[in-house]
């Protein structure tokens, strides 16, 4: 299994993955509960720079069948520029204002998206991709990863534990209780 920068043209599948990861969050985006126009909103902005959900800012784990997973990483100090593209989008797109919370900082990398094919999951394809980033990010740039987890989720909590990830502070985002997590040297 190799691990890469995506590209644009990996928006279609990467989109249909990333997908399985935040598909309440997509429907609160474009205001209704439709799988193919959530995927067709996540792979437009995949395709486009300079947003939270661009290509530049997503690695893929990918074999001889194909993307198996994605995980999405950006600076926490530039979430607003980032955030902002994709808010415009909602609104031209949807006729939604949408407004959410910040869920990152700066002085921090943010993991915004991690997802793994329905056919790769449960395969290690996951943490494969998190210990890459952890690998990249904080032991050779010396950079502290952040993320969230939801409290609805605990087996996701014990796998970020596992892999030295330490609960900072509790937040309240989407309108569900999560855990601001980092992993820092």
């Amino acid at each position: 299994m190799e691990i890469r920068r995506a590209k644009k043209e990996d928006a279609h599948q990467i989109a249909g993955i990333m997908i399985l990861a935040m598909t309440d969050i997509v429907y609160q985006f474009i205001g209704r509960e439709d799988f193919e126009e959530g995927k067709k909103f996540l792979a437009q902005l995949i395709q486009e720079e300079g947003n939270q959900y661009s290509h530049q800012y997503i690695f893929v784990a990918e074999n001889q069948d194909g993307i198996l997973g994605q995980i999405c990483l950006y600076p926490g100090a530039q979430l607003e520029k980032l955030r902002q593209p994709v808010l415009d989008h909602i609104k031209k797109e949807y006729g939604i204002d949408y407004q959410v919370a910040n869920e990152t900082e700066a002085g921090e990398i943010y993991l915004d998206t991690i997802a793994v094919s329905e056919l790769a999951q449960g395969k290690g394809v996951g943490k494969l991709l998190i210990n890459y980033v952890i690998e990249e990010f904080v032991h050779k740039r010396n950079e502290v990863l952040g993320l969230l987890v939801d409290d609805e989720n605990p087996g996701a909590k014990r796998l970020y534990e596992k892999l030295g990830f330490i609960v900072r502070r509790e937040v309240s985002i989407f309108g569900k209780k999560m855990e601001h997590m980092q992993y820092k040297l």
